[in-house]
């Protein structure tokens, strides 16, 4: 029987995102040191960026959970109670260039901006490139934006990789052998997003087939993700 045959519909697993969980290394630590730094940030105000799964929204959660900082998806902040969000003193934008292009979006990350900077307070934001790359249409969010701190988390290395791959598999509760880790790490993208769909497809494969996690199945699982095993 083929692997298509068993069609297992899971729930999208619980990962653990605590500071615990946040591996550095090279990629990563100069952002992580940032973070840490939170009181000395330019004018109150960092941004983190990198590519998709390099661990900006992990680092931002973090940062969040120990400062008690409010949290909010760029695309929800058009409708948000800016002074609300303000009164915490300490408020995380996750994928805030989401609102460069919408005038509402963009009037209300100038507000928060605002209301934040004449309290004294902090605004870490997470992008995939500095504000000066978002296509702003308002140039005083634009201005203001500019003289943020920029961090970046860049693609991840070995390290790292080997690391992330180890926690998604036991955030799963699934034990495997470093054999099969170490096959799987020079066979994959650098990329933390492309490890946790991998693993997800791994578990998939191993529930439907009955299978222990072994270097052959994980053989075949990169196989029927790589274009020509599509």
């Amino acid at each position: 029987m083929t692997r298509e045959q068993f069609p297992l519909p899971l729930p999208p697993w619980p990962e653990a995102t605590g500071a615990a969980d946040f591996f550095t290394s090279d990629a990563n630590a100069e952002a992580r040191a940032a973070v840490a730094a939170w009181a000395d940030w330019p004018r109150g105000k960092l941004v983190l960026t990198g590519p998709e799964g390099a661990g900006k929204t992990h680092l931002a959660r973090i940062w969040a959970t120990e400062t008690q900082a409010a949290w909010i998806a760029g695309a929800a902040l058009a409708g948000a109670d800016l002074p609300a969000l303000a009164a915490a003193g300490r408020v995380a934008v996750d994928d805030a260039e989401a609102v460069a292009g919408t005038p509402e979006a963009e009037r209300a990350l100038f507000h928060l901006h605002n209301l934040l900077a004449a309290a004294g307070g902090h605004l870490l934001l997470t992008a995939r490139e500095a504000p000066g790359r978002w296509p702003i249409g308002l140039p005083d969010l634009a201005s203001r934006l500019q003289a943020a701190g920029v961090a970046r988390l860049d693609r991840p290395d070995d390290a790292l990789m080997a690391a992330v791959l180890v926690k998604l598999f036991d955030d799963r509760r699934l034990h495997v052998a470093p054999a099969v880790v170490a096959y799987l790490l020079p066979r994959i993208h650098r990329s933390l997003a492309e490890a946790r769909r991998l693993v997800e497809a791994i578990d998939r494969a191993s529930l439907a087939e009955r299978r222990e996690i072994t270097r052959a199945l994980a053989a075949e699982v990169l196989d029927s993700l790589s274009p020509s095993g599509q």
